[in-house]
């Protein structure tokens, strides 16, 4: 028997047995990590509405260059994040990381409170644009941080049952953070809600300090020193990328999503800038977007998306979001007005949230736990955004030849066709490499 093991269940484990497969042992965990992703999301999903007004407010020909911006700041932060992993144990570097976010943060609310004289001034356009690029930033190292350490806890079978279920965390904090800046930004500004997100991401940082012991829970094939330094290379994350064709197809998954994403991100920019004028109204459709797609999101976790893994497959998991941008990005082609997007876009975002993303993290479980902070990390902020770059400079340059929004949309429908057949390959090689990684724990519970 584990350490935290009990033969009997207690009544909030039968309770949550009816959502989830969860053991009486992985209780703690699971919940821990639901809170974790609910501080990080919240938080996040205050500024985001925020900053989608600033891209839509600045005009698709600008996001090329935001989105560059990113891409420059995206690749300053890795080495710095990678040293952090090298000298400190989880508990340690997880929560700083978390804490820096929060410090620029207070920055930007001292900028925006005290130093912009007014809306469209110069100070105004440039603290919004190094806003959008910080905010993009954090959106992918906030949440790549999170799902590194749950890759670091749990083992890929207990993925399978249970990332569905802590993945609610993440969406009922997307919707409450959503809710809030839709609700509070009429009464109260945009820039006070700043300081709630400083909040939230405070209360992120103190879970993890709080989370229940490591390593990977009932594990008897590792090192029971709790936490140890993972040490390394500050550069052995991107290495680790070049040297495994594993690691190049996760990455190349997550580029050609980021292609889809960013094209659709565009097409939402050019649409709900032309039928919304102020930054006011802009804010709150977003936000009511998002809100749609969380609330979907929550009813597909909690019923049915680790059936669905379980059911159909990892690799078939993987593949319901390319079939769908296939469809999506047809739809656009010959319908593009803002219910069409608005649909696609929720459909999409939901798809994502509810599946695609907790699939796609299973996939890490079975790498080193060295890749599964450093690569991962890398693959999910510089690769992504790297992505998001290609796709930008080729949006601006199929409409430089002439192409409009529709036609942009049906290039968009072959990329998702490769997209589908990647899926499928990465599913199939996940369950080979968790079948090689259970023989030897196997091996070991017999001998233990």
């Amino acid at each position: 028997m584990t350490a935290g093991e009990t033969t009997d269940a207690s009544p909030l484990h039968r309770l949550l047995r009816r959502a989830v497969d969860v053991k009486p042992e992985e209780v703690n965990a699971m919940l821990m990590s639901f809170a974790f992703f609910f501080f990080v999301l919240s938080g996040y999903f205050v500024l985001r509405p925020i900053r989608d007004a600033v891209a839509a407010a600045s005009g698709v020909q600008k996001l090329p260059w935001l989105f560059a911006g990113t891409l420059t700041a995206t690749l300053a932060f890795n080495p710095l994040f990678s040293a952090l992993v090298v000298k400190f144990p989880a508990r340690r570097f997880v929560p700083v990381s978390y804490q820096f976010f929060i410090a620029n943060l207070l920055v930007f609310y001292a900028l925006m409170r005290y130093a912009s004289p007014g809306e469209n001034s110069n100070v105004d356009v440039w603290t919004g644009r190094a806003f959008f690029v910080w905010t993009s930033v954090l959106s992918f190292f906030g949440t790549s941080i999170f799902w590194c350490f749950m890759a670091d806890v749990f083992r890929s079978e207990q993925a399978k049952r249970l990332f569905g279920f802590i993945g609610v965390g993440g969406t009922i904090g997307s919707i409450v953070g959503s809710s809030l800046t839709a609700t509070l930004t009429p009464h109260i500004g945009s820039v006070n809600l700043l300081l709630v997100s400083a909040a939230l991401l405070e209360g992120a940082a103190l879970t993890v300090m709080f989370f229940p012991a490591l390593p990977r829970l009932a594990r008897a094939d590792v090192d029971p020193k709790e936490d140890a330094i993972i040490g390394g290379g500050i550069m052995s994350g991107v290495t680790s990328v070049l040297k495994s064709p594993y690691l190049l197809g996760i990455a190349l998954f997550l580029i050609l999503y980021s292609i889809g994403s960013t094209f659709l991100y565009f097409q939402q920019a050019d649409i709900v800038g032309r039928f919304y004028a102020d930054r006011a109204a802009r804010t709150t459709v977003l936000a009511q977007l998002e809100l749609a797609a969380q609330v979907l999101t929550v009813i597909t976790q909690i019923f049915f998306t680790g059936r669905i893994i379980r059911w159909i497959g990892l690799a078939a998991a993987l593949a319901v979001l390319p079939v769908a941008s296939m469809f999506g990005f047809a739809a656009l082609g010959v319908m593009p007005v803002f219910m069409t997007l608005a649909v696609f876009t929720v459909l999409r975002r939901a798809t994502n949230f509810s599946l695609t993303n907790p699939a796609m993290e299973v996939l890490f479980t079975v790498v080193s736990r060295e890749d599964k902070y450093k690569a991962k990390s890398f693959i999910e902020t510089f690769v992504y955004r790297g992505g998001d770059q290609i796709a930008s400079l080729a949006y601006a340059g199929l409409a430089a030849l002439g192409l409009g929004l529709a036609g942009i949309a049906f290039t968009a429908v072959p990329v998702s066709v490769g997209w589908f057949v990647l899926a499928l390959w990465l599913g199939r090689t996940q369950a080979k490499l968790a079948t090689q990684e259970a023989e030897p724990q196997a091996a070991a519970l017999k001998t233990a």
